[in-house]
């Protein structure tokens, strides 16, 4: 059975010593924790072994925190580590752990994919490239508007590429998660140069693809609206709806008037940790006119990554095919179930 250790415990971390723990192929080593905060005491109250930094010991058994050992101790008892840590800190934990020690590792999208500090030649997006991560020691999981463009774009470059000139895509991204303590602050953001385009087009080189991004003060969920350029006429609805009935991870709703109605379906029919992990394509704001489709989507900020993450343990680690990983994720997520039931609550 293989080991797998979660090296951060915050919003992505917490979901991921959640799934994994359930299990039974696979050993949760245990997770990683760099403050004796309250967090600390949650992840010891689900039964997981908690790892610190040598240096901070003293400062949890001081709080009577019960400690498993060092973060050295974990990684090298660890066949991968899923680097959860906030952004910037995975090259760091590569350049002291996973390289000395030789072991494999999955990081999140903020750590750089080019550069002095570059610690993957990938970024994963499983419903585009999960093959090639297959014999990798490294891997950058994509983050939540690359994940969620790459179950949108995909399905549609598989259908109608020939056809497809140019995507435009505006990302409306929520300011802070639900459990973040930070405030929201009353204004709109742009980001000047978002690393999304950049990200999408490590994964399909040749896209013609253009993305801006705001941040919008909302704790709920991120809104994709994408602009597709056709050569002639687009699809028509039907047709366009039709690709996506059986996608993995994408449901089709009508009828819900803002990212918060999602949210708090998923919340009120006890998703865990209220997530949905799919995009949510609404179906009322598809809008076609000459050459342009226009598509909405709502991505689910916090869940979105969470089987992907996953599914890249099955491909490093178990050298799962990608449709027996789906399977596996399936089974463990419960996406169908969830897509029916939101379906029905959003006809």
């Amino acid at each position: 059975m293989y080991k797998v250790f979660i090296n951060g415990y915050g919003i992505i971390g917490s979901r991921l010593a959640s799934a994994i723990s359930k299990d039974d192929q696979i050993e949760l080593t245990g997770i990683a924790k760099y403050s004796p905060d309250e967090k600390t005491g949650e992840a010891i109250d689900r039964g997981y072994k908690v790892f610190v930094p040598n240096k901070l010991i003293r400062d949890f058994k001081k709080k009577s925190f019960d400690i498993a050992g060092t973060i050295e101790d974990a990684v090298t008892a660890s066949d991968l580590v899923i680097d959860a840590s906030s952004e910037g800190n995975g090259y760091k934990n590569k350049i002291k752990y996973y390289l000395p020690l030789k072991k494999k590792a999955v990081f999140q999208g903020g750590e750089d994919r080019y550069g002095k500090k570059s610690v993957a030649d990938i970024i994963h997006n499983s419903r585009i490239n999960y093959d090639k991560t297959l014999d990798k020691e490294y891997v950058i999981q994509g983050s939540c508007n690359v994940t969620g463009m790459g179950r949108i774009i995909q399905p549609l470059m598989e259908n109608y590429q020939e056809s497809i000139k140019r995507f435009d895509v505006n990302l409306i991204r929520r300011w802070a998660d639900l459990e973040d303590k930070k405030d929201v602050k009353d204004s709109i953001e742009w980001d000047r140069n978002p690393h999304h385009q950049d990200d999408f087009k490590d994964i399909i080189h040749d896209i013609n693809l253009y993305v801006d991004a705001l941040k919008v003060p909302s704790r709920m969920m991120h809104l994709h609206q994408m602009t597709i350029r056709f050569d002639g006429k687009p699809p028509s609805k039907d047709m366009i709806l039709d690709i996506f009935q059986n996608e993995f991870g994408v449901a089709i709703l009508n009828n819900a008037k803002g990212t918060g109605d999602v949210r708090k379906k998923a919340i009120e029919l006890r998703f865990e940790h209220g997530d949905t992990s799919m995009v949510h394509i609404h179906s009322e704001l598809i809008r076609i006119q000459e050459d342009i489709l226009k598509i909405s989507y709502s991505d689910d900020q916090t869940g979105m990554v969470i089987p992907e993450n996953y599914m890249l343990v099955q491909s490093m680690l178990n050298k799962k095919p990608r449709k027996e990983a789906i399977k596996l994720s399936e089974k463990l997520f419960g996406l169908k179930r969830k897509k029916r039931l939101l379906e029905k609550e959003f006809l």
